[in-house]
């Protein structure tokens, strides 16, 4: 967990989305942000919400949205052999080799509307049942091989429906706490790196959907959908 997400909310809506967390100044996407996807697989290109530069201590952060490959790159990789790090487990991400720099300087938020998680090779959909846009999880950034790459950090699950799903989930940030992840320094970062607040992860609900969504060529809104075609 998590290997597949879904993220079908626009460029304008993620942006005003992200404009409207608190503590935040500004945002733009001067790239844009890739075509809604509904089976979004590890190496592909996703949208990260990170800082658009310096700014000074204490201020308000101008935020940017900008694509980055599903599977973090560290600043010392020579090639892309090995396990492609899509996930960073939060106990250990400030200290591990892999993401201790990108803990440090390359903290970001990952968008997603929902994920799949599988039990008994049954595949669930994860998403909220209240209609929010977008949820915000933690995430780190780093730009080795010349390439802007992340990982999304992942916790103990919270809750009995999640718990019984899978032993990890991904950490949902609350709207207050995503400036202080951004953009606090690294004694409150590590603060958040403890399982989601009961409060948001509460309003979750698990769908059992297509087994369609183990292929990840497979995409498009009928895979989220009750009444999508139906595969042995």
């Amino acid at each position: 967990m998590c290997g597949r997400f879904v993220l079908f909310t626009t460029s304008e809506a993620l942006t005003a989305a992200a404009t409207a967390l608190p503590g935040v100044r500004s945002v733009t996407a001067p790239l844009g942000t890739p075509p809604p996807r509904y089976n979004t697989a590890p190496t592909q290109i996703i949208p990260v919400l990170r800082p658009a530069g310096r700014f000074p201590e204490g201020a308000d952060p101008d935020l940017e949205i900008s694509p980055a490959r599903w599977g973090l790159l560290p600043s010392w990789k020579k090639d892309e052999g090995g396990p492609v790090l899509f996930n960073a487990r939060a106990e250990t991400a400030p200290d591990k080799p892999s993401f201790r720099d990108a803990f440090v300087h390359g903290r970001c938020t990952i968008p997603l509307n929902g994920w799949y998680e599988w039990r008994e090779k049954r595949p669930y959909y994860v998403h909220p049942a209240d209609g929010e846009p977008v949820m915000w999880v933690a995430g780190l950034r780093d730009t080795g091989l010349d390439t802007v790459s992340a990982t999304i950090i992942t916790t103990t699950p919270v809750g009995e429906q999640l718990t019984r799903l899978h032993d990890r989930m991904p950490r949902i940030l609350a709207p207050d706490e995503v400036v202080t992840w951004i953009s606090g320094d690294t004694d409150q970062a590590r603060e958040l790196l403890r399982p989601a607040r009961e409060t948001l992860v509460s309003g979750l609900v698990l769908r059992e959907v297509d087994r369609a969504v183990g292929n990840a060529r497979n995409d498009g809104p009928w895979l989220i959908d009750d009444t999508g075609p139906i595969t042995g």
